[in-house]
C-alpha cells in the first residue's frame, strides 16, 4: 500500500482518536483499531474477502495474516485444555491409516 493511500485510510481514525479524552493512559495506536475490529469480524465468522475489502487491502494475501493469527488463538486455547478421561488434550494427530486413506483420495 502506498504511503498516500495509507494516510488517506488512517485519517478518519486519527481524527476520531485525537478527539477522545484521556487517551494518554493507553498504549493503543490508532492504526491498531481497524485491525482489532478485523479480528473480531473474523471470529464472528465474516468472510476473509469481506474483511480485506473493509480494510482496503489491495490483495487478500495481505489479510491472510488475520487467518493465521486466528489459528494461533485456537492453538493457544487447545494448549490450555486439560486431559479428559485419560485423553491428551491439544491438536489432533491422525494415524498412518487415515493419512494413507486421505492420500488415496
Amino acid at each position: 500500500m502506498t504511503a498516500a493511500r495509507r494516510q488517506t485510510r488512517q485519517a478518519p481514525v486519527e481524527r476520531r482518536w485525537s478527539s477522545l479524552p484521556d487517551r494518554s493512559r493507553t498504549n493503543v495506536a490508532p492504526h491498531v483499531l481497524p485491525h482489532s475490529a478485523a479480528m473480531e469480524l473474523l471470529q464472528a465468522g465474516v468472510d476473509l474477502s469481506v474483511i480485506a475489502l473493509w480494510l482496503r487491502h489491495e490483495s487478500i494475501k495481505t489479510t491472510q495474516v488475520y487467518l493465521h493469527a486466528h489459528l494461533a488463538l485456537k492453538e493457544a486455547a487447545l494448549a490450555r485444555v486439560k486431559s479428559f478421561n485419560g485423553q491428551k488434550g491439544g491438536r489432533y494427530k491422525p494415524g498412518d491409516r487415515l493419512l494413507a486413506f486421505l492420500d488415496g483420495l
